[in-house]
């Protein structure tokens, strides 16, 4: 499964698998999920920690997610590719329990943010960069939205895998996909130095922080690129969507 974008529109109480946010005078930020499951589509517990800390900040989310094959279907039991196929929409709405619309009727002047949460989905469904690598692409509906919301100076949240899709879309930019000294603890440190090379500029973080490209509106953090307890997560996740929401 993989989101993409989440919508949110703030209310006034506040201090954005993609989500929205939605607040009395504005429009909700969007969640774009990508299927469901870690290694083929949306990393279940991002999705689950942005929706919890979104609806806490008293925002209204909406999910997106592209309606389109994934890649290829993974047994979760064996680590392997399965037979057979699957849809990235209809797997989302595994997640989203029923409730996720088509990326392609998105409407950018509806929602004040973007949230896309990680799993392989983002580099199996919504880009190649688990085939290609640093030569990848961003599909295409996918790249026009993140450069939409850029545009329209609204606020991006991605998380673990996910920001290499900002390093795509919106070249020079400063994000974080954690640390860049691979170990124990952070296995995946090795795309730290995939995207300097980019020309994105990355900044170390623990998982339980976020980094702000006040420039972009780009927050980013870490997330399961940490073999981190699911909890850290969590709270890693809480960081970026709040300041997600403090720029919305």
């Amino acid at each position: 499964m993989d989101w993409v974008y989440s919508s949110v529109k703030k209310r006034r109480s506040l201090p954005g698998t993609i989500g929205l946010i939605e607040m009395d005078q504005f429009p909700p930020p969007i969640h774009c999920h990508i299927g469901c499951g870690v290694y083929d589509g949306t990393e279940v517990h991002e999705a689950s920690a942005v929706l919890v800390h979104l609806s806490r900040a008293g925002a209204k989310v909406q999910m997106f997610a592209p309606d389109s094959d994934q890649m290829h279907v993974v047994n979760h039991c064996e680590g392997k590719p399965a037979d057979g196929k699957r849809n990235v929409l209809q797997e989302s709405a595994r997640i989203a329990r029923g409730d996720v619309s088509d990326l392609a009727k998105l409407d950018v002047g509806a929602f004040d943010a973007l949230v896309i949460p990680g799993g392989f989905g983002v580099a199996k469904n919504l880009s190649d960069w688990a085939v290609k690598g640093q030569e990848f692409t961003v599909q295409p509906q996918v790249e026009k939205i993140i450069k939409a919301f850029h545009r329209a100076g609204k606020p991006l949240g991605m998380c673990c895998i996910s920001p290499v899709l900002a390093a795509k879309a919106l070249p020079g930019c400063e994000i974080t996909v954690g640390q860049d000294k691979e170990c124990e603890k952070w296995p995946h440190a090795r795309t730290a130095s995939a995207l300097e090379e980019m020309g994105c500029k990355h900044v170390n973080k623990e998982v339980g922080e976020a980094h702000v490209d006040m420039k972009n509106k780009l927050v980013t953090t870490g997330a399961f690129m940490c073999n981190a307890p699911v909890h850290q997560v969590f709270d890693g996740v809480g960081v970026m969507v709040s300041e997600v929401l403090r720029l919305a």
